[in-house]
């Protein structure tokens, strides 16, 4: 076993160690080396972006806009979003926001203020709250977070995640304000730590070779024997769009990749391809057994020129790969206990209204 060799863990105090035939098998491993899932999931989400403001400037990245141009949904602007979704029968609110946006940006700090919060993540526990209140479970992913934030939101999320997308010391990450792997990986612990089932990820085609997404797969698992607590991988290629010169990485490529998430991660940790960015049929017989989030009334606020498919699209790629579609809450079935689920969103999914309706309905698929 030798010491893992990324960026920021000795600043984090995390201790990370990879077996060399444990990567040497992962870059071994094929397509042929896996088995297709027997189902495909999926949920049905509403996306709300809090904030387009970032305090990273990541090369490949649409999301973030400069300081001074980017805004805040208010509450009653999230409220509207999340009713749109409740109508369209959503179980998932999906709230996103830059890392700490207001580090970076006064006019996100200020209206902040101005509603009575001190960060972002207290502002995120409010929304969250009226989330369940409109009949919806949160599902948070505001990028890096300290114990103490995590804390603060964990008992009103059904689930929550960050995406580790690699180990590597890249170029897309570099600039005045760097994103940090060991950062994330301590986002990842601080999930662990707290008994939060959590979703992370790769992002494929940033600048790192093979040994780092073989490194990258197995830093997630080591968090996950520790811990217990991840529930799916996302395999995300990255795609062009008007700040990227990245090239998105070829189906062979991804076959590969997705394969090797396969045969690295336990067998009950899902491992997920974005529909609306990823070649999916083409991947189906690589691992992959869920879609993910997909929205039937927001767009992919992180992705924009990439539409969600309708769920005709995703039934017709299930029946293409000969397995059934069932649709998931946003936390997976395992974590359904007191040991994950706070009794806040256990009260919400045994409620007698329709919301609690509509999760047990999911449930019971």
């Amino acid at each position: 076993m030798a010491g893992a060799d990324i960026p920021g863990l000795e600043e984090y105090d995390i201790d990370l160690s990879f077996d060399e035939d444990e990567v040497r098998h992962l870059l071994d491993t094929g397509p042929e080396d896996v088995d297709p899932a027997d189902e495909l999931t999926f949920a049905k989400n509403v996306f709300v972006p809090l904030t387009t403001a970032c305090r990273y400037t990541c090369t490949y990245c649409t999301y973030f806009d400069p300081p001074g141009e980017a805004s805040l949904l208010s509450p009653e602007e999230v409220r509207e979003i999340l009713q749109t979704g409740a109508d369209a029968g959503c179980t998932e609110a999906l709230f996103t926001f830059g890392d700490d946006p207001d580090d970076r940006y006064t006019r996100v700090h200020d209206q902040l203020a101005e509603w009575g919060h001190d960060s972002i993540h207290t502002y995120l526990r409010e929304v969250c709250e009226i989330a369940l209140d409109e009949g919806l479970l949160p599902h948070s992913n505001p990028g890096d977070q300290t114990r103490d934030e995590m804390a603060l939101v964990a008992d009103v999320n059904a689930s929550m995640g960050v995406m580790l997308e690699t180990t590597a010391d890249v170029g897309a990450h570099a600039g005045p304000r760097v994103k940090n792997p060991g950062q994330r990986l301590n986002t990842i612990r601080n999930a662990g730590e707290l008994g939060v089932p959590f979703t992370t990820g790769l992002l494929v085609g940033i600048g790192e070779d093979w040994r780092d997404r073989a490194e990258s797969l197995l830093a997630i698992r080591e968090m996950h024997e520790r811990y217990g607590h991840v529930q799916e991988v996302i395999v995300q290629n990255v795609v062009p769009n008007e700040r990227s010169n990245y090239d998105r990485p070829s189906v062979e490529t991804m076959r590969r990749v997705v394969a090797m998430a396969r045969d690295c991660l336990p067998e009950e940790v899902s491992v997920q391809v974005p529909p609306n960015l990823s070649p999916t049929r083409e991947l189906l017989d690589c691992g992959v057994d869920d879609l993910g989030g997909v929205s039937p009334v927001t767009d992919d606020h992180i992705n924009p020129e990439y539409k969600w498919p309708a769920l005709k699209e995703l039934e017709d790629i299930a029946d293409e790969a000969g397995v059934p579609l069932r649709e998931r809450l946003p936390v997976y079935r395992r974590y359904l206990s007191d040991e994950w689920v706070s009794e806040t969103v256990h009260s919400a999914i045994r409620a007698d209204d329709e919301a609690g309706e509509r999760y047990r309905s999911v449930l019971s698929t």
